[in-house]
């Protein structure tokens, strides 16, 4: 039974994170996380129906298939939402464009430091422009530049994570950055931990494993059945095995795939080193390994090969829920934790 609106705790939760929910929108300063192959139209309107903010992963699809994903989402919601756009995708500027000409209000721009073109390309569109910053100078600097929000992700996330955990993260930039709304990600599975960020300054909350493993999540069962079974330690990052051959850290589950890829990268030093393949194209090798091993993981089921993204908090994921239920679950646990403290001592 989810909170009464009306009560003094719920009342003290929404006056935490009335910051984010005005900015974004919505009822609740939850937003969903961009997981390619996995926030697509039914993920996005499930969770901005039942008051949170979804956010489309753009991925790497082009500006007909986004148009069209927008479209799709907006016959399912009438609630905000927003777009995740990859900065170093090729078609940038014209995906902007399609986020602007169907008025979403929200464009999230990801995986770097937005070009300047982009960012004037938002801002002059009338959209509201969110952006990722791993450290509290590039925060500033986002701000400065245009970033009418800020979201830091610690490496407890899942997928593409940086090096610097969330609880560093908050310390650093939560009391020194003011100006806009920040929102916390990476490991989140709990209402209580959504409660001590809001109380530390944070506006609101980016979760991503756990709406992954939800009811109206595409994701195949395997995928969901795989997140079901695993726990905190099981999410482990990428292993890079020569420094001369970089890899992006990637946290996911354990499965063959990740021993396969150890053998690939020794593979591929080993030729290197005996002259049978030049450095460019061994690097080249490595990073192809895993193309399209998220979309076998995820759409496939093969959770035994392909790539199955998870943040630390899949320990926190023991039931297949819908979209509603999990958010009621986060705002009851908030709301217990306050009500906890208005209790007179026994």
């Amino acid at each position: 039974m989810p909170p009464d609106p009306n009560s003094s705790a719920r009342r003290r939760l929404d006056a935490l994170w009335a910051r984010g929910t005005a900015f974004l929108g919505c009822e609740l300063a939850i937003m969903g996380g961009a997981m390619s192959w996995v926030s697509e139209r039914h993920l996005v309107a499930a969770i901005s129906n039942a008051g949170g903010f979804g956010v489309i992963a753009c991925g790497a699809m082009t500006p007909a298939l986004l148009e069209a994903e927008i479209a799709a989402t907006q016959a399912l919601t009438t609630k905000p939402f927003g777009v995740n756009l990859i900065t170093m995708h090729p078609a940038l500027d014209d995906l902007v464009r399609v986020c602007l000409a169907a008025r979403v209000g929200h464009v999230v721009l990801a995986g770097g430091i937005p070009p300047g073109g982009a960012v004037r390309a938002v801002k002059d569109g009338g959209a509201k422009l969110i952006a990722f910053a791993p450290a509290l100078v590039l925060a500033k600097r986002l701000v400065r530049s245009g970033a009418d929000a800020i979201v830091i992700e610690g490496s407890e996330a899942g997928g593409h994570i940086g090096p610097v955990s969330l609880n560093v993260l908050a310390q650093e930039i939560l009391p020194a950055l003011r100006d806009v709304p920040v929102f916390v990600a990476g490991g989140i599975g709990r209402g209580e931990a959504i409660l001590a960020y809001l109380e530390m300054g944070a506006s609101g909350a980016q979760l991503g494993t756990r709406f992954a493993a939800s009811e109206e999540s595409i994701a195949h069962p395997r995928f969901k059945q795989a997140f079901l079974r695993a726990n905190a330690r099981d999410a482990l990052p990428s292993v890079q095995l020569d420094p001369r051959f970089p890899v992006i850290p990637v946290r996911g589950l354990v499965n063959p795939g990740t021993e396969r890829f150890l053998a690939h990268q020794a593979e591929m030093v080993r030729r290197f080193i005996a002259g049978e393949i030049a450095k460019d194209a061994a690097q080249l090798e490595i990073e192809h390994f895993w193309a399209g091993a998220l979309r076998r993981a995820v759409i496939d089921g093969d959770v035994e090969q392909g790539s199955v993204m998870a943040g630390q908090s899949v320990g926190m994921v023991t039931a297949i829920q819908p979209v509603a239920e999990i958010l009621a679950e986060l705002v009851a646990q908030a709301c217990a934790a306050l009500a906890a403290r208005e209790a007179p001592a026994s």
